[in-house]
């Protein structure tokens, strides 16, 4: 038999979700416990305070499966990836969502003013809850105050133009913010701007989404162990280690770069579903 998926069984060494009783023996389990992610970002970790899986951007639906002394055992609504985080990052708040960031980056205000001192910055896709608008500003329901021109309440239309306005973010292993994003981070982050559901990690992408006969716009383009954005059937996007960054690579030159660095064969094209048109959910 398969071992399950770490990254996706919401299951600690004692406790598993109601769901999993009769396929994982655990001596307890719980329905969870609805909470959501009240910080600008936060890391899911193999283990408490160990190593980075990915990571979870404000206002990321959760739901807590286990808990230690300052950390918690989650799995991520979006993407079903678990992992622990720290305790203090959650809330049991949950008003409803109406907008999610539309820009790279933004910043939260006290009031809606550009001159008073931001609260905290957010990333693309931090998912919001507004209730007021004023002056080319929208105030949270949490409290602060964003401009209105970096939130949205519809999908994006085009996966690559999001991911082209996250050029030159560091590269980030586990990253999934403008602060630092990784491969998969990134595509994740372009699709699900579109309303695109997509998993965490390049291989589990590449196993969600069928295989394309050739490369056209938003296709994802795999190796092993990476991903890249195609933008056109000669050019791709991605984050990658060899620039540090996110950066807008030739598919031909990237293809002969990956393989003479003994790091594996172009593994072809996989095309996701088209971008959504409905409000965000």
């Amino acid at each position: 038999m398969t071992a399950p998926d770490r990254r996706l069984t919401p299951a600690t060494d004692r406790v598993a979700l109601e769901r999993l009783r009769g396929q994982l023996d655990r001596p307890a389990y719980t329905a969870g416990r609805a909470a959501r992610l009240a910080v600008p970002l936060a890391d899911l970790c193999r283990s408490p305070a160990g190593a980075r899986d990915r990571q979870v951007n404000y206002g990321a639906d959760l739901l807590v499966v286990d808990e230690v002394p300052g950390w918690a055992f989650v799995q991520a609504a979006a993407d079903g990836y678990c992992g622990w985080i720290r305790a203090e990052a959650l809330t049991g708040a949950l008003p409803p969502v109406t907008h999610r960031v539309a820009a790279p980056a933004t910043h939260v205000y006290p009031e809606p003013n550009i001159k008073t001192p931001e609260i905290m910055g957010l990333s693309l896709g931090a998912r919001l809850s507004v209730v007021e608008q004023q002056n080319g500003f929208v105030r949270l329901a949490q409290g602060g105050w964003l401009s209105a021109q970096h939130v949205a309440a519809r999908p994006a239309a085009d996966p690559g133009a999001v991911a082209e306005g996250l050029l030159g973010t560091p590269y980030l292993w586990g990253g999934n913010s403008r602060w630092g994003i990784d491969c998969s981070g990134l595509a994740q982050a372009a699709l699900a701007a579109c309303a695109v559901p997509c998993p965490g990690d390049s291989d589990m992408q590449r196993r969600t989404f069928p295989a394309a006969p050739d490369i056209r716009r938003g296709d994802l383009l795999f190796w092993p162990g990476h991903v890249a954005l195609a933008l056109d059937a000669a050019r791709m996007i991605h984050a990658t280690a060899f620039a540090m960054a996110v950066v807008i690579e030739p598919i031909a030159g990237a293809i002969a770069r990956i393989d003479a660095a003994g790091q594996g064969p172009f593994l072809g094209a996989h095309r996701p579903p088209p971008p959504q048109t409905a409000a965000f959910p």
